[in-house]
């Protein structure tokens, strides 16, 4: 017999495994310093500006300021705008991911690229293309005026296409991650069944997918509300027609900056609430 005070005693059976160190409390080891130090920073640097909106906000006028009629009309713009840019998206976004998710095709890599163009364009570039294409002389835009007397730009319309052309790819990717992770043989027992390819489309990957189209459908209409650069340049900043909240802020922030503050804290508020709603599938951690 092996004594308790012999080496080895009383100890696990050895399977080959290394043992674990135990570590702190709660599981985690410390923080490197030259890591501590950068986290903080950047931390800081993220959050300072909001933290100095908040100090700076007009909070006494903030009620007055925020019932305006100006304010009203830019914030309901806004709202049916994005909602309208989100429904286009997910009508033409859904089916252009299950295009890149499921099916082969030749250069499928190159129209995944450019489907994501838009998230790296910078805004302004994207209204002049927008212009180029849909305007009065444009490509296509001609053929629009003088066949059906259709002008897009500088019109509530020309806001919807704007918000679109930057927000869909925020769907279709989302969507496409989705699809990828979804398990295809559903859909093939689906076929197998009797079922047509859009009847298993409609009745099982639909249904399959919901969460990340929710996921997507948000994160567009986030992006759609706070779109500026390509909502100006092709839509331009009229008041009740084309002037959305984003156009808003930056027109009081050459003459009242307060209002600016104001109409900033509204969308501060609005991308809030997505983040809270979006938290459990994009922050907190798996």
């Amino acid at each position: 017999m092996t004594s308790l005070d012999e080496p080895g005693a009383a100890t696990a059976p050895r399977t080959g495994r290394p043992r674990r160190r135990r570590v702190g409390a709660g599981g985690r080891r410390g923080v490197p310093l030259p890591l501590l130090l950068p986290g903080v920073l950047a931390l800081a640097f993220l959050l300072l500006p909001l933290l100095a909106l908040l100090v700076r906000a007009p909070w006494r006028s903030l009620p007055g300021r925020l019932t305006s009629t100006e304010v009203w009309q830019a914030l309901q713009l806004s709202l049916v705008s994005a909602t309208a840019a989100t429904a286009v998206s997910l009508v033409l976004g859904v089916p252009l991911a299950w295009l890149l998710a499921r099916t082969e095709f030749p250069g499928r890599g190159l129209v995944r690229a450019l489907v994501t163009l838009p998230l790296v364009l910078p805004p302004v570039v994207g209204g002049v293309a927008l212009l180029l294409a849909l305007g009065r002389n444009g490509v296509i835009g001609q053929w629009l005026d003088s066949w059906f007397g259709i002008t897009l730009p500088f019109t509530t319309t020309g806001v919807v296409i704007a918000e679109a052309f930057v927000a869909m790819p925020f769907l279709v990717i989302s969507v496409e991650g989705t699809l990828r992770a979804a398990d295809p043989r559903y859909e093939e027992a689906a076929t197998t069944l009797g079922a047509s390819r859009f009847t298993a489309f409609r009745r099982v990957t639909l249904p399959l997918i919901a969460p990340g189209i929710a996921a997507g459908a948000v994160l567009a209409w986030a992006r759609a509300l706070g779109e500026f650069g390509a909502t100006i340049t092709f839509a331009g900043n009229f008041p009740g027609r084309t002037q959305t909240m984003p156009l808003a802020v930056y027109l009081a922030l050459q003459n009242d900056p307060e209002a600016a503050i104001s109409l900033s804290l509204v969308l501060l508020a609005v991308s809030i609430t997505v983040l809270a709603g979006l938290r459990d599938r994009w922050v907190t951690p798996s």
